[in-house]
């Protein structure tokens, strides 16, 4: 969620589907949430440590687990039950959202 705000931007909504899946360190997430959003978002890891650490303190994610690889501390994070909720509330309102553009017999989707 931006930082004062009930709202999931783009690059949180991604982090929290990557995550969906099982636990992952920082760079597997951010290669998963490229894959996911067809590499049209890539957070820094300046970025994504950020929203990680917001979600985090905001319960929607958790440490699953810390490990030492090659010297150096990797944690994994895995979605809460209130982050698989609102990653789910977070789908629907984007679902309803495109649904009123699609609906639109002038675009030709309907």
């Amino acid at each position: 969620m931006p930082r004062r705000s009930t709202e999931v931007s783009e690059p949180m909504y991604f982090v929290l589907a990557a995550l969906l899946d099982g636990p992952l360190h920082g760079h597997a997430i951010v290669g998963k949430v490229a894959e996911l959003s067809r590499e049209r978002v890539r957070p820094s890891i300046s970025t994504l440590y950020g929203i990680l650490e917001r979600l985090t303190a905001q319960g929607i994610l958790a440490v699953d687990r810390e490990e030492v690889v090659q010297g150096r501390n990797r944690r994994y994070f895995r979605v809460t039950d209130s982050g698989k909720a609102l990653a789910a509330a977070e789908a629907e309102r984007m679902h309803h959202a495109a649904g009123l553009v699609r609906a639109r017999p002038d675009l030709g989707t309907a």
